[in-house]
This record gives C-alpha cells, sequence and structure tokens, in this order.
C-alpha cells in the first residue's frame, strides 16, 4: 500500500520538474510510520478511484433544487471515501411560508432526515462509513429542535451536529440577555429568548446524547485566509477543518512517538518530517481526482493543507511529563509553534518554485506561499490504529481498552509503552493485567510505583480545565482547527458541560466537543472486563477456560 501511494503521489513533482527522488522519501515516511495521509489517499491513491481528500463541505441554500442537490452531492462524495459537513442555516424555519406552493415549509431539522438516510444508504461505497456534520446557527428559529434533535439517541446516527454560536451569544448569555432569533429567508425577527436558557438547553443536550458541540464562528471566521471569497459556515465531520462552500481538504499527520531520540524530541527529524508532510500534501492536491466540478477550482484555488500530529500523549509519556500539567502545555506550544513556522517555512519554498495558491490576492496570507492554510489537528481514528500510537492530541482513554470496529467486533489493546515500562520495572504480571482490565485509570493501583503512576494518566484524570488548555494551546498556531474531546466521567453534570462552552470560548477555542461517558450507545472505547492477558507479553490470550494460548508467544 504505502509504495503505491508513494509512486502515485511522487508523480506530481515530475510534472513540475522540481523534486527527484521523493517517492522512495515518501515511501520511507510512511513505511516507517512517521507521516501518513488520511485514509482516503491511502485508499484510493493509484487505483481507479483516485479520490484523496477527508474533508468536505457542501452548501444547502434555501430551495428544493439546491437541497437535494446538496444530498446528491453529499452522496457522490461519500461513495469516494470522504466525509461531508452542512450548515442548514440558510434554510427557512419549519412553519414559515413557500411561496411557490402556497405550502408550510418543514424546518431544517426535517431535512436532515433525508441527508441522514442518504449517508446510511451509501456507506461510502463499502470503504468507510459515511460522516456527516450538520451546522446550524445559534440565531436560527429551529435551533431549540435542532440541539434537542439527538437527545432521543437514535436519530441522526450518521450525523455530529455543531451550534455555529458567536460572540454576541455568549456575551448576552453572560449577561442573561435576550437572544433575537432570525428568520434566514427575510432576516426578519422570529422571537426573543434567554440567551443563557438555550446555553443551558444546549449543555443538557449535550450531556444527555454528547451533541451538539459547539462551533465558536466568530473564531472560525477570524482567522478565514480567504474572506474576500465568503465566510465559512461549516466545517468537516470532526471539526477540525473549516471549509469555504464545495471546499475540500487533505490530512496528514506526523507521528510525535518517532521523532525522538534519547536526548528527547529530536528536532531536526521532526522539521525534516514537516517539510516532508507538507510537499506531499501539496502533491496529493494535483493527485486527487475530485468528485464535483466545482470543488476542483475553489479546492486548486486555495490550496488548503492540513498537516497535523498523533502520538501527542506517548511522546509525553517518553518525556516523563504527565498529561495536562502545566509543562505538557508548554510542550504542546514548543511542538505546534515549531511545525507551524517549519510549514510556513516549507510552503514558501514550494511556492518558489511552482508559485503562490492563485486567490493568495484579497486573502491574509503573506505572499509568496503555496497553501492558504498549512495545518489542522484531526482525530486520527484510523491512521493511528496503523501506526501503534496515540490518538491525535487525546490523552490515553485507558491503559487497556476494548475499541468496537465497524462489524461489531471487539479489539482488545493495552498501551505498548506502559508494558515495556512495567516489564522493566518489574511489575508486570497476569494480576496486574486483570486489574488494568476493568480500570479506566490506575491511579489507585498500588502496585504500579507513584512515579509510572503519575505519568500514565489517562482521559479521567486529567480534570476538564487542563483539556481545554491543552487544545487551546496547539490551537494558537494552527490556522485550521483543532479536533479533541473534552471527556468526562459519567458522573459529570450538565452544569459542568455548560462551564467547559464557556471556559473554551474564554480559552481562544474554534470549537468545542464534550463527551460524558456512558452518553452515547454503541461508545467506541471501552474498558475491558473478564479478559486474559499473556503474562509476557500483555497481549489478550485465546481459548477456553484452562486452556488459554497467546496468539504472539505461542
Amino acid at each position: 500500500m504505502f509504495r503505491r501511494v508513494a509512486r502515485n503521489i511522487a508523480a506530481v513533482s515530475g510534472t513540475y520538474g522540481d523534486r527527484q527522488g521523493e517517492e522512495e522519501e515518501f515511501f520511507q515516511a510512511m513505511s516507517s510510520l512517521e507521516f501518513l495521509p488520511n485514509s482516503p489517499t491511502l485508499m484510493n491513491a493509484g487505483t481507479d478511484i483516485q479520490q484523496l481528500s477527508a474533508c468536505f463541505v457542501i452548501p444547502v441554500n434555501d430551495s428544493i433544487e439546491s437541497i437535494y442537490d446538496a444530498v446528491k452531492y453529499g452522496a457522490i462524495v461519500q461513495q469516494t471515501g470522504g466525509g461531508t459537513g452542512y450548515s442548514f442555516s440558510l434554510l427557512r424555519p419549519e412553519g414559515d411560508t413557500v411561496r411557490s406552493t402556497g405550502g408550510i415549509a418543514s424546518g431544517p431539522v426535517s431535512f436532515m432526515r433525508v441527508f441522514d438516510a442518504a449517508t446510511e444508504a451509501i456507506k461510502q461505497g463499502g470503504r468507510r462509513r459515511g460522516a456527516n456534520m450538520g451546522v446550524l446557527r445559534v440565531d436560527h428559529p429551529d435551533i431549540e429542535t435542532f440541539v434537542s434533535a439527538k437527545d432521543d439517541l437514535i436519530s441522526f446516527s450518521n450525523f455530529n451536529l455543531s451550534v455555529a454560536v458567536t460572540d454576541d451569544f455568549m456575551r448576552r448569555a453572560s449577561l442573561d440577555e435576550k437572544l433575537v432569533l432570525i428568520n434566514p429567508r427575510d432576516g426578519g425577527e422570529v422571537r426573543r429568548i434567554s440567551a443563557r436558557h438555550l446555553l443551558e438547553r444546549i449543555a443538557k443536550s449535550a450531556w444527555r446524547s454528547g451533541d451538539p458541540g459547539i462551533l465558536f464562528i466568530d473564531a472560525v471566521n477570524r482567522g478565514n485566509p480567504t474572506p474576500a471569497l465568503g465566510n465559512i459556515e461549516a466545517t468537516n465531520p470532526c471539526g477540525e477543518v473549516p471549509l469555504l462552500p464545495f471546499e475540500a481538504c487533505n490530512l496528514g499527520s506526523i507521528n510525535l512517538a518517532l521523532m525522538m531520540d534519547d536526548d528527547g524530541v529530536n528536532w531536526d527529524k521532526l522539521g525534516r518530517t514537516v517539510d516532508l508532510g507538507v510537499r506531499f500534501l501539496d502533491n496529493v492536491i494535483d493527485a486527487s481526482r475530485y468528485p464535483l466540478e466545482q470543488t476542483i477550482r475553489i479546492v486548486k484555488g486555495n490550496r488548503k493543507i492540513g498537516l497535523g500530529v498523533m502520538g501527542f500523549a506517548d511522546m509525553l509519556v517518553r518525556l516523563k511529563i504527565r498529561y495536562g500539567s502545566p509543562s505538557s502545555i508548554k510542550m504542546a506550544e514548543r511542538i505546534s509553534s515549531f511545525i507551524r513556522e517549519r510549514a510556513e517555512r516549507a510552503s514558501r519554498a514550494i511556492a518558489e518554485s511552482r508559485g503562490s495558491f492563485p486567490n493568495i490576492e484579497g486573502s491574509t496570507v503573506p505572499s509568496p506561499r503555496r497553501n492558504a492554510t498549512l495545518l489542522s489537528i484531526a482525530p486520527t481514528g484510523t491512521i493511528s490504529m496503523i501506526a501503534g500510537c496515540s490518538s491525535g492530541i487525546e490523552p490515553y482513554y485507558a491503559i487497556s481498552y476494548s475499541r468496537t470496529v465497524l462489524d461489531g467486533q471487539h479489539l482488545s489493546e493495552t498501551i505498548p509503552t506502559f508494558l515495556d515500562v512495567a516489564r522493566e520495572g518489574g511489575f508486570l504480571d497476569e494480576g496486574l493485567l486483570r486489574d488494568l482490565s476493568s480500570v479506566r485509570s490506575i491511579q489507585q493501583l498500588t502496585e504500579v510505583p507513584h512515579e509510572v503512576r503519575n505519568i500514565f494518566v489517562t482521559a479521567h484524570d486529567i480534570p476538564m480545565e487542563e483539556q481545554i488548555e491543552m487544545q487551546a494551546a496547539f490551537q494558537r498556531h494552527v490556522d485550521n482547527a483543532v479536533s479533541k474531546t473534552i471527556n468526562l466521567p459519567a458522573s459529570a453534570t450538565w452544569q459542568d458541560i455548560l462551564h467547559a462552552f464557556i471556559y473554551a470560548h474564554s480559552r481562544g477555542c474554534k470549537g468545542i466537543t464534550v463527551y460524558r461517558e456512558g452518553s452515547k450507545p454503541g461508545q467506541v472505547l471501552t474498558t475491558i472486563k473478564d479478559s486474559r492477558h499473556c503474562p509476557g507479553c500483555g497481549r489478550l490470550m485465546r481459548g477456553e477456560e484452562g486452556a488459554m494460548q497467546c496468539e504472539s508467544c505461542g
């Protein structure tokens, strides 16, 4: 697979005639698991599909033709492995008049069911499960219906939902002022509601189902590099790439766990990998075959890329830094600022030989530069599994956990770095592995030395504010956005979630997703219970009681 991808992406450089030997460079970076592109590139590069982008935003305008065009466009994108984001904010509210027929409008949430059903039918061509982001502005008259759309824990299973929240709304909520709800059809006032009560309703629904998240839309548009082309209204399904209508973006991530040597972070190696990642992702723009004609024009006009990281929790463990501590926040700042500066330099270098992105005039980006955006922190669910590292900038969920995959099977995993440390420290045995399988945190496991427990913290050991500070630290240097889930225990209250929303806004985040343990059916990560582990390597053993065998050790 890596050879196929490397050959396909490197071939682009031949058309420019500006680099030789890139195929081997790309192959080595991927095969060593130091850098991996997003899943559609791995699946489709060098195949008949050749659709390489992960993220698309499709506009939905206020006409029946536009709505069903968007359904069609989304189906085409998902069939080739892309994820789709939609803003439904332009659709007239439920109960409004439809002048052409004399009928009554059914509203955005009703039409969202059509999009959800289409995704269910497509399933992204069997390659990736369909994924959507649905966004609605906080001042839309149907906002309360949208906020509670997933409260039944059944509806909209193919959607993540986000409320596009303005700075003015957050101010009004803090002062307990009224919010004016506006009909997007004519700009007229529909009614006024309490901003504070609405923010509380958002928090209560997020407590109940994990949705909606919040998209701080003013922060997003302050970072829009091409404001002359219009405002950004939506993001990709996981929220890390805000995009203009019909825009697409391709992503890739550097494995920070492999950017280390005996002295700590290998900055030279990290810099070289950033250079390679920028060149690779810029080539992907030209190598990709886009499913929509409108997408070709804007993607090649802006040439946005999203280089990010994974394995950050692994890196902190190797540095003996506790995730969430002041030292970890400083490391996040140092890593992200270094990557930003190096990526800007790499993009300038490409622009000097290939030219700046065509829409640079009128943009906020200094010339020369090849790409309108450079960085994005993705969740890296699939590629971090391939790389065997922690996902994105997330902390460990647990030291031992079970991952539910698409066919319903459960994959049991134990953090390899912990097994190495336990083995070297002489405290790895079957009793410890049995204990690990039933706990989310090792802080109460006295058989684990204190200094080990201190660095192997898991999501529920880390206060909400520290998780948000980590997201904000990366966001300060990332021009797109940061995908990070703020994990909360089952005992968390809706007031805790309300506090998280307010705190994230105050820290300059572009969005926030909060997940309370157990609030969503079919949770992807859970702890392992009643499993049996090999005392030699820590892997799960197979077989019947009394006849267990390790698939690794035999």
